[in-house]
């Protein structure tokens, strides 16, 4: 455990939580952590997470803005659901960047988890622009993922952040019953 570590960690707990909170300085402060777990992944030879951290840089910037200008009125995005056949096409956009990342990285990389690596970093990204999206379906998925993540962090001895994806995961518990109790949510 570095101190980098260490503090990216404490950052995405803060962050996750103001998510949860719909406090939109959990893209600022989230952007933070993002740029400083590319470095953490780097190290570890966890290339695709690595480069899920850059494009989550970007989408840190999608999210903010969304939450804070996004929607008819510009005055922010509220909380809404998905139907089936978005959730299906979703899931698929997941499915064919995990396969194509993970071939690249199996192919062309010395990474230590290829394929598992790129369908966390597929499904991920799902999620994350589910979530800037303020859509309630990112939550279980982001359940889903984060268990996974944490078996895999463990592997990597990155104990820190495994237990940082294990708080992930009680917090996404937690956002996912509060955005379903929203009052937006209810009203569409």
């Amino acid at each position: 455990m570095s101190g980098l570590e260490l503090f990216a960690a404490a950052l995405g707990v803060v962050a996750v939580w103001l998510t949860v909170k719909q406090n939109p300085w959990c893209w600022p402060i989230g952007l933070v952590m993002v740029l400083l777990y590319s470095w953490v992944f780097y190290d570890v030879k966890l290339y695709s997470d690595m480069l899920l951290q850059v494009v989550y840089a970007g989408l840190q910037v999608y999210g903010w803005r969304q939450w804070t200008r996004g929607g008819a009125t510009h005055a922010g995005r509220q909380v809404s659901s998905l139907g089936a056949l978005s959730i299906a096409g979703g899931l698929a956009v997941g499915g064919v960047g995990s396969l194509l990342l993970g071939a690249a990285m199996a192919h062309w990389t010395d990474a230590a988890q290829p394929w598992l690596d790129a369908a966390l970093t597929g499904f991920s990204l799902v999620a994350q622009g589910w979530m800037a999206q303020k859509r309630v379906q990112c939550w279980p998925l982001w359940i889903a993922l984060d268990v996974i993540f944490v078996g895999l962090f463990i592997y990597k001895d990155l104990y820190l952040t495994a237990g940082l994806y294990a708080v992930f995961t009680v917090i996404a518990v937690q956002g996912w019953r509060e955005w379903q109790a929203d009052p937006a949510l209810r009203a569409a």
